[in-house]
């Protein structure tokens, strides 16, 4: 790559941001489709992240993604926002617009670009969805608005999903979410579920914790989808394999949440081909 006088930079923003792998993606797209841009990571102090986006509008950045803890904090400073985006409550990805910048939410296509990459569909599909935080709202948000069957929500907090429940719900026009607490896992249909894991229970260092113990839960999942990629393999995707279902990490929702970003920012489709080379880089830091 050559930098020079007409080359465009866009980054992250977070904290911490010292081990991201967006740089690969979008670094390495930007060398295969041959654009002139560069990719960096921005660490951002708490407190800061209003004089970050001024910033970096001010240094004429192209864009930006956004990554926890500032996936809400951040909509305060934009001049516009993309109705997903603002239904979700998260913002991700920043597009450059006269005036500011406009955001948007690619974190969840990503997923459903992932899952349909590895043929698991939520249209139909009654789902188990683990934990209530920002990530879990916003992949109840995306299978209520795909068409799931139910959602059944298991947290706990029961209040903390009723929240969720109710949001989504009225949000979506369609009362699929239902709350439960992670003991009443027992009371769930007698079927078989795609279950998506969407705590850091499991993150790395902590790699043997696990939201649910019991071998009996994990055979009632026939898929597993768990949003951590590090570690490669986490305790709930291995229970889910012990147990005859399949499992995948995060990994492709992490690429194909930069992907979306990248085609916002300089106008493009990126072709699979191109998403695969870039998986492939992604997935040597692992195995």
């Amino acid at each position: 790559m050559t930098i020079d006088g007409r080359t465009r930079t866009c980054g992250l923003i977070g904290n911490p941001v010292e081990h991201t792998l967006s740089p690969v993606i979008h670094n390495t797209l930007a060398e295969r489709l041959g654009h002139n841009m560069v990719y960096v990571p921005f660490l951002v102090e708490e407190g800061r992240v209003s004089d970050a986006v001024k910033g970096a509008y001010a240094l004429n950045l192209q864009g930006m993604n956004v990554t926890i803890p500032y996936k809400s904090e951040v909509i305060d400073s934009l001049k516009d926002i993309d109705t997903l985006a603002e239904n979700i409550g998260a913002v991700n990805t920043l597009v450059r617009t006269e005036g500011g910048y406009k955001g948007y939410n690619t974190d969840m296509e990503g997923l459903y670009r992932a899952m349909d990459s590895e043929g698991i569909r939520i249209e139909g599909e009654d789902i188990i969805l683990l934990g209530a935080g920002g990530a879990a709202r916003a992949v109840a948000y995306l299978c209520a608005s795909k068409g799931a069957g139910k959602v059944y929500l298991l947290n706990r907090t029961l209040q903390k999903a009723r929240t969720v429940a109710e949001e989504v719900n009225r949000t979506t026009g369609a009362e699929v979410v239902i709350p439960m607490t992670l003991d009443e896992y027992t009371r769930l249909p007698e079927r078989q579920f795609l279950a998506i894991q969407g705590t850091s229970v499991g993150l790395y260092p902590h790699v043997e914790d696990v939201v649910i113990e019991d071998r009996a839960f994990y055979q009632r999942i026939h898929t597993g989808f768990d949003l951590i990629y590090s570690p490669w393999e986490t305790k709930f995707m291995r229970l889910v394999r012990e147990n005859g279902g399949a499992a995948f990490n995060g990994l492709k929702m992490l690429l194909y949440q930069g992907i979306i970003a990248y085609e916002l920012w300089n106008g493009v489709k990126v072709s699979e081909e191109d998403a695969m080379a870039v998986y492939e880089k992604m997935k040597a830091h692992f195995v």
